[in-house]
């Protein structure tokens, strides 16, 4: 059933689709200049293939989690309470950390930032389990 009472709509709903909306817009936008810019400027360092392969890892798990932000959007509209919210915390953190991360060891070549890649996966795995416990709640 589709939502369609404004009452439904809540403040939380309504960020939850702005930021997978933005988070859409911004995975596609990167996923296109690592596909088209990137290969130019990194194809000939010695790293180039594997910085690429990081930037295309960050772009496909940044839009896949811009999706499950409108996923939580749906769940704030139907679970009652702060778990919908809390997933899409998580969410938008792990996707900032992990693709945010890999966008820019990519960018800069600088390995270190690796070490905060799994600090956003971790978050990424909170906000399923959180998303899950939502569902559990309808």
């Amino acid at each position: 059933m589709l939502v369609t009472s404004p009452a439904l709509y809540t403040p939380d709903m309504k960020l939850l689709l702005v930021l997978s909306c933005a988070n859409g817009l911004v995975a596609v936008l990167l996923g296109a200049f690592g596909a088209h810019g990137l290969k130019a400027r990194l194809g000939g360092l010695s790293d180039g293939p594997a910085r690429i392969e990081w930037w295309q890892t960050a772009a496909h798990y940044h839009l896949t989690h811009a999706l499950a932000l409108g996923l939580v959007a749906f769940l704030a509209s139907r679970v009652p309470g702060p778990l919908p919210t809390w997933a899409g915390l998580c969410f938008a953190s792990g996707i900032a950390l992990f693709s945010g991360s890999l966008y820019v060891m990519t960018l800069t070549g600088v390995r270190a930032l690796g070490a905060v890649t799994p600090l956003g996966g971790l978050l990424l795995c909170a906000g399923w389990a959180l998303a899950g416990w939502a569902a559990l709640r309808m």
